[in-house]
């Protein structure tokens, strides 16, 4: 939020304030993420992903299927609840699994997989990444257009993902013991039919702003806490990242150098502006700049795997892992590049060659 606010600020001593400033901010992508993250925080709050989760890893009996299990509920979770959220529902649940049943020689290698799964995972959804909404809103992406661009990216994703876990995770027995969470009913029905809400607003189904309202006002009396835990801080970083990209694209000299690299490749190119400003920042800057939302959107999620700040989530997971062993900080890094980097190029790979069929 600092580096965006100071990018904001910077260029507009270059471009200084006018009109067409109130042009720069999408009030319909912001609105959309306020209400799936108050939502979600509410949801959180009676511990309903928690529980859901939980019912779902006492299932299996061996730590290859108990990996797979978490892996794949992240996967799930940042479809419906946006990557960030997803990784901050279950790293903690990945993290009392594996701790509870002695294997925390597998705590690395399954939180950098729930973090690639987060990243990827939530590209097949308008609202599962915030770029995603970005530009679903931005180019008006119609629903079964947005998903066919992203199934094959997202089904070699969930490929290399299981084969990972296949590999490096042997079949060994565990025992996993939990607490026992009673949701309350009331608060559960209420609150899933406001994430329906929210997702219906995702889908231009009901004005922006009538969902805005209904929502807050529900939870001022439902759950004040969800409001006051909502990630401000990211929704703050949309603001000035428009108004960051809404300067740079009046500057003429920008203009020319991005537009003749997007022209080259403009996969491509959004992959490589990941790796250096992380794939939201990415999206909003390269979407002024170029029509083929097709391409911009692939790069900017595949984009998400890669360096640590190629996704703002890998911090989340970064931040979750050396709180929990903080010895093992230069190791994590290793492996999580290793493993980032690998299934990047795969997918870059296979994009290339699905583009050239």
């Amino acid at each position: 939020m600092c580096i965006a606010l100071m990018a904001a600020v910077v260029t507009s001593v270059i471009v200084p304030v006018d009109r067409e400033y109130l042009g720069y901010i999408d009030l319909k992508t912001i609105s959309c993420l306020y209400s799936v993250l108050a939502v979600v925080c509410a949801l959180k709050n009676i511990r309903f992903f928690y529980t859901l989760a939980q019912k779902i890893v006492e299932l299996f009996k061996n730590i290859r299927l108990c990996v797979l299990a978490l892996v794949y509920i992240t996967f799930i979770g940042s479809m419906l609840i946006a990557n960030d959220m997803a990784l901050l529902t279950f790293l903690p649940l990945g993290y009392f699994v594996l701790s509870s049943t002695c294997k925390q020689k597998y705590m690395a290698f399954t939180f950098i997989m729930q973090n690639i799964a987060a990243n990827l995972g939530g590209m097949l959804t308008p609202f599962g990444n915030p770029q995603n909404l970005y530009l679903y809103t931005k180019f008006n992406i119609p629903n079964g257009e947005f998903m066919s661009i992203m199934a094959p990216p997202f089904i070699v994703s969930i490929i290399l993902i299981t084969l990972c876990c296949i590999v490096f995770v042997k079949p060994e027995p565990l025992e996993i013991k939990g607490e026992t969470v009673k949701l309350p009913i009331g608060k559960t029905v209420l609150y899933l039919a406001l994430f329906v809400l929210s997702i219906a607003i995702v889908f231009r189904t009901i004005p922006y702003y009538i969902g805005v309202i209904a929502i807050t006002a529900v939870l001022l009396f439902a759950d004040k806490s969800a409001l006051k835990k909502v990630d401000y801080p990211l929704l703050l970083t949309f603001v000035f990242f428009f108004i960051f990209a809404g300067n740079m694209a009046r500057i003429n000299t920008v203009q020319n150098v991005f537009s003749h690299f997007l022209e080259k490749d403009t996969m491509l190119f959004s992959v490589a502006s990941c790796q250096v400003i992380s794939n939201v920042p990415s999206a909003i800057l390269l979407s002024q700049f170029t029509g083929n939302y097709a391409d911009l959107l692939v790069g900017v999620n595949i984009g998400g795997a890669g360096t640590l700040i190629a996704s703002l989530a890998s911090l989340i997971t970064f931040r979750e892992y050396t709180k929990h062993n903080p010895d093992g900080t230069f190791g994590y890094i290793k492996k999580f590049t290793a493993f980032n980097f690998g299934i990047l190029l795969i997918l870059i790979a296979f994009m290339f060659i699905l583009r050239n069929c």
